[in-house]
């Protein structure tokens, strides 16, 4: 299983992004994927996931009204648009995949496989 993340770069303050994550050589049906994110010297946080089957979405707050997730479920994709960045969006941003329920959507420990991540720079 493979979950490939792109779409990262410099951005200015107030600009936007969008990231993907592919998930190749499946072999299970996903029931989450997520987006985290991990500043330097600083823990990985959530910020948002989306339930595969009924697309319900989740966020944290930091990022809730600027960020959409999405998915693909054709091509197993799923994006992270991102709208009036700010500096402290500055962040590896990973995505990250579980088959089944493992415990809430914003905990790491939820999730199985993860990508290699991609970094946004937004520059003030």
């Amino acid at each position: 299983v493979q979950l490939q993340a792109s779409g990262g770069g410099l951005v200015q303050a107030g600009g936007s992004l969008r990231l993907s994550c592919a998930a190749s050589a499946l072999t299970f049906s996903i029931y989450s994927m997520a987006w985290f994110r991990q500043a330097p010297g600083k823990e990985r946080e959530f910020v948002g996931a989306i339930n595969w089957r009924r697309g319900n979405t989740y966020y944290a707050d930091s990022v809730k009204g600027r960020f959409t997730i999405s998915r693909d479920t054709a091509t197993n994709t799923i994006y992270l648009q991102m709208n009036s960045l700010k500096p402290e969006d500055t962040s590896v941003y990973y995505c990250a995949a579980t088959s089944y329920y493992r415990g809430s959507v914003s905990a790491k420990e939820s999730y199985y496989y993860w990508g290699q991540g991609t970094l946004v720079t937004v520059s003030s």
